[in-house]
C-alpha cells in the first residue's frame, strides 16, 4: 500500500509542479501583456486566450492536491456533532459521490476532447489554439480527483466497518 501512496504522492507532486510553472508563465505573461498594451498600445493577441485555458487547468488540477491535502472549505457543524461511526460513514458516501461526480466529468471531458480533436475545433481567434487542449485538462483534472476521492472513501471505511480508529485511517 506504501508503495501506491507514494508514487500517487509523487503524481501529485508533479501536477504541483506543472501548476507552479503554469502560475508563473501566467505572471509573466499577464504583466508582458498589461506593459505592451499600456506603455506601447500595442496589446497581444495571445495572452488573454492562453490564460483562460490556463486558469482551468490550475483549477482542475489544483483539485486533487487540496483534497490530497484535505484543504477544502467545508461547513462540518453538524458532521461534528455526530458519532465517529456516523462520520467515518458520511466520509465515505461523500468520497464516493465525490469520485462518481468526478468520473461523470472525465467521461463527458474526454468525449468533448474527442470531438475536438476529430473535427480539429479551434478557437475562433488569430492564435486559434486548438480546443482538444482546453477540454483535455478536465479527464486529466478530474481524473486524479476521482482518485483522490476513491482513496478518502477506502480510508474512511476502515473505522466506517470497524476496522481501527479514525487517526489510524488517516495515517494509512
Amino acid at each position: 500500500m506504501s508503495i501506491v501512496k507514494n508514487s500517487w504522492g509523487g503524481l501529485l507532486a508533479i501536477l504541483r509542479w506543472t501548476s507552479v510553472a503554469v502560475l508563473f508563465f501566467m505572471m509573466v505573461s499577464v504583466c508582458y501583456d498589461a506593459t505592451m498594451r499600456y506603455l506601447f498600445s500595442a496589446p497581444t493577441s495571445w495572452s488573454l486566450e492562453i490564460n483562460s485555458f490556463l486558469l482551468v487547468y490550475i483549477a482542475v488540477v489544483g483539485a486533487a492536491e487540496a483534497q490530497y491535502h484535505d484543504a477544502h472549505i467545508r461547513i462540518t457543524y453538524f458532521v461534528d456533532k455526530m458519532p465517529e461511526t456516523a462520520r467515518a460513514w458520511i466520509a465515505v458516501f461523500g468520497g464516493l459521490v465525490g469520485a462518481g461526480f468526478c468520473a461523470i466529468m472525465v467521461w463527458r471531458g474526454g468525449e468533448m476532447a474527442f470531438d475536438a480533436f476529430k473535427y480539429e475545433e479551434r478557437v475562433s481567434s488569430a492564435f486559434g489554439t486548438p480546443m482538444v487542449i482546453a477540454y483535455g485538462m478536465l479527464p486529466v483534472g478530474f481524473g486524479a480527483l476521482a482518485l483522490q476521492f476513491l482513496m478518502d472513501a477506502l480510508k474512511a471505511a476502515r473505522p466506517a466497518l470497524g476496522r481501527g480508529n479514525h487517526s489510524e485511517a488517516r495515517d494509512a
